[in-house]
């Protein structure tokens, strides 16, 4: 029995010496900092006196700085956010337009504690018009285009809520040569710069045709007919994706808005154009009148 009692005992004696030498580990992040002078600048690519809004790269330099800041969040205003380690970043906006943006940091310091900042800042993007486009409008330079008036359906018009090619389903298509002459010998050339910018001139001969429901929105009165609408100068059109609810299945989606008048070799009163379809010889136009009906007109390279 004495020896079972000092047998306990041991064991009592190494438990006790083994539950006392056990300590708890401590972690410290040392002085807890709130981030302090945060500053955020941005500088949009190419923005001057005459591009404030920059020259439509999309590119924008952010930088963010702080007083015991460990790392950055990055919340650029179009849905996307990044941690940027260093709060330095060229990020590029890709919203075709003129676009007003947000942009939040949060600056993180010890333990997590943030401090947080904002500016707005407004960015232009140029929409990216496809090479192919290019090329097939512009060739290496510029083309002249005219009037298919050779085709069936050279000129037409349908429903506005329908889009199509097919010109039997149009309300109406022009047989080949029964336009009056004014329609048919209008000079449409589009040129390219460096920049892949699209321009356009009209030389109508000093008229051109209207459709009657157009005639007052180009400072005339009357019906259908030849009218001595002034086509203007060189203008830089304004490529975009196309607001008529079109697909790939049945256009292009992309459309260009001509300046001014809008005038090309036929008048309706609109001034946006889509390209439903297009080769390197053809072209198919398609814009909404003053009357509220979807116009077609077919191109041709001369």
């Amino acid at each position: 029995m004495i020896n079972h009692i000092k047998s306990l005992i041991i064991v009592f004696l190494i438990a006790g010496i083994g539950l006392g030498s056990c300590k708890k580990t401590e972690y410290s992040f040392g002085e807890l900092k709130s981030p302090s002078d945060v500053v955020l600048t941005t500088a949009v690519a190419g923005a001057n006196t005459a591009n404030p809004d920059g020259n439509g790269t999309g590119v924008v330099a952010i930088t963010a700085t702080a007083n015991n800041a460990i790392t950055y969040n990055v919340d650029f205003g179009d849905g996307n956010t990044q941690v940027v380690p260093s709060g330095t970043i060229n990020y590029k906006y890709t919203t075709p337009g003129t676009n007003e943006f947000l942009v939040t940091v949060n600056v993180v310091g010890t333990g997590g504690i943030t401090s947080t900042t904002s500016k707005k800042i407004k960015v232009f993007v140029a929409f990216e018009i496809p090479a192919a486009m290019i090329s097939a409008i512009a060739g290496t330079g510029s083309k002249i285009w005219v009037t298919d008036k050779e085709a069936l359906g050279h000129f037409g018009v349908g429903a506005a809520n329908q889009i199509t090619d097919d010109s039997p389903t149009w309300y109406y298509d022009a047989d080949p040569n029964t336009r009056e002459p004014c329609a048919y010998d209008d000079e449409i050339t589009f040129r390219k710069d460096a920049n892949n910018n699209i321009f356009m001139t009209v030389d109508n001969k000093g008229a051109s045709f209207s459709i009657g429901a157009a005639t007052g929105f180009y400072g005339f009165a009357g019906p259908d007919g030849c009218y001595g609408i002034i086509s203007g100068p060189e203008k830089k059109l304004a490529f975009s994706n196309a607001t008529s609810g079109s697909t790939s299945a049945n256009s292009t989606t992309i459309q260009f808005t001509v300046p001014g008048n809008g005038i090309i070799n036929f008048g309706t009163g609109g001034t946006a154009y889509e390209i439903v379809t297009f080769t390197a010889n053809t072209m198919l136009l398609r814009n909404i009148g003053a009357d509220g009906n979807a116009w077609y007109q077919k191109l041709i390279v001369k």
